[in-house]
């Protein structure tokens, strides 16, 4: 009998991964909805493109020891059976989405942590669905900070390596790309039913590339020698002295972990500890204990004041979940009677002309602020009104000098070429994540997010 459907080879590979104990297997309809999106229903662009339930896997397969990863492809190879492979789900452009059916490679059971210590340098290893709370929460306990972790501190590292790219720790470290994996276990779709360990050069197609170029198994990743750090709340009455404060913190003698700052429309949803003054422009820093005295006063000194400075752990984790893009979806979540989107951007004029950075779209314009090793990036929040008008604010900001980085869009954007030539080897039935890998998407895939 020939299987013609993707949905009865899905269902043949379902049934050989459960008789080989390759994985559990489920075709729950409930589950297989939840696990066949993401949050990319923060794009009200991917919101029209790719609303949950549009796409939909025909299974979920959840590896529990690292060796079923293999053996799973390598039945979902010889079926020719599509294979997206989820962690926590907290992504933003639909990398996660399963455009083909298929399986849905649920990898959240490997979750198993090693602190590496001993000889030179002390890393991480960690299960591809280990959370990056738990990572670091063990990294902690053994006196280690883990070099970056994302503003959802609840994700998996499969999955901050596999889609992410910067976050608390990024203006020291800067990216995943930056030196922050040391190596990782990769399993290919090729039939092989193997899995190899790379470091190196060869670690870059794997790196934010969605898995379309392999499954990462587990990842091995960086710390320092844990640091006293604190959460810091500061306000401003303008935008001008609130930017010339943020740029002054890439000159203290330990640089923030993390420094964020709002204009007034942003900060009256932020789910701050602290009462925020929804009048005035918020600064968030997590800082170095020895840091805080200097940066309490350079805010005075800039014309602002101290709104609270807490020396709790706890305290930095709940600042850093207010940032990135998550006060663009606290916003978007206290006016649901508007439709908004942002873009994420890079550059001096963040800093030193905001209103050509605002002029590149109708209406209010508002910005949320970064800081990284380089200079600022922002989140740019306007008004929805079509995809149009959010592509056509690009060149527009482009000519005002700004980097840009589209999220609203699902294709890989870094190494492309690269990726390509790796998954003629490592995918040449084209089977992991489709959809996600072209030389030609047919929409602004433009990544450049850095000082211009």
């Amino acid at each position: 009998m020939i299987l013609t459907t993707t949905a009865e080879r899905t269902a043949a590979a379902a049934a050989e991964i459960a008789r080989i104990g390759a994985g559990t297997v489920s075709t729950d309809p409930g589950l297989i909805t939840k696990v066949s999106s993401d949050w990319s229903r923060m794009s009200p662009v991917l919101q029209e493109k790719v609303p949950p339930g549009r796409y939909l896997a025909d299974a979920v397969v959840r590896p529990t020891v690292p060796e079923q990863v293999p053996a799973l492809l390598a039945v979902a190879f010889e079926h020719g059976v599509p294979v997206t492979p989820r962690g926590a789900g907290t992504g933003n452009y639909g990398q996660a989405t399963p455009f083909d059916g298929g399986i849905v490679l649920d990898l959240r059971s490997l979750d198993a942590i090693t602190v590496n210590e001993g000889g030179g340098d002390v890393t991480v290893t960690a299960g591809a669905g280990a959370r990056l709370t738990s990572v670091d929460r063990l990294a902690r306990a053994a006196g280690r900070d883990i070099w970056i972790f994302p503003s959802t501190k609840s994700s998996t590292v499969g999955g901050f390596v596999g889609g992410g790219s910067a976050g608390t720790g990024t203006i020291e470290h800067g990216t995943t790309s930056d030196g922050y994996v040391v190596s990782a276990t990769v399993a290919p779709m090729d039939g092989s039913g193997t899995m190899r360990r790379v470091s190196g050069a060869e670690l870059t197609p794997y790196i934010h590339t969605y898995g379309v170029t392999g499954i990462l198994v587990d990842v091995e990743i960086r710390t320092d020698p844990a640091r006293e750090w604190a959460a810091l709340y500061a306000s401003f009455p303008s935008y001008a002295q609130l930017a010339a404060v943020h740029r002054s913190l890439l000159d203290l003698p330990q640089r923030p972990r993390l420094a964020s700052g709002d204009e007034p429309p942003l900060v009256p949803t932020l789910p701050a500890p602290v009462a925020l003054d929804p009048e005035r422009y918020s600064l968030r820093v997590i800082a170095e204990a020895s840091t805080v005295d200097e940066i309490a006063a350079r805010v005075a000194a800039g014309g602002g004041a101290m709104v609270a400075a807490l020396p709790d752990y706890a305290e930095t984790d709940r600042l850093s979940g207010m940032s990135y893009n998550h006060p663009v979806w606290f916003f978007q979540r206290g006016n649901p009677d508007e439709t908004w989107f942002h873009m994420e951007s890079g550059g001096t004029p963040l800093w030193d002309a905001p209103d050509a950075v605002r002029a590149a779209y109708d209406g209010p314009v508002h910005l949320h602020l970064e800081l990284f090793g380089h200079g600022p990036g922002a989140m740019i929040v306007a008004r929805y009104t079509g995809e149009a008008d959010v592509l056509a604010g690009i060149p527009r900001l482009e000519a005002a000098g700004m980097g840009i980085h589209s999220p609203h869009q699902w294709y890989v954007d870094r190494n492309v070429e690269l990726a390509i030539e790796t998954a003629r080897v490592t995918d040449p039935k084209g089977l992991l994540n489709p959809g996600k890998l072209t030389a030609t998407p047919p929409v602004d895939t433009r990544v450049n997010i850095g000082v211009r």
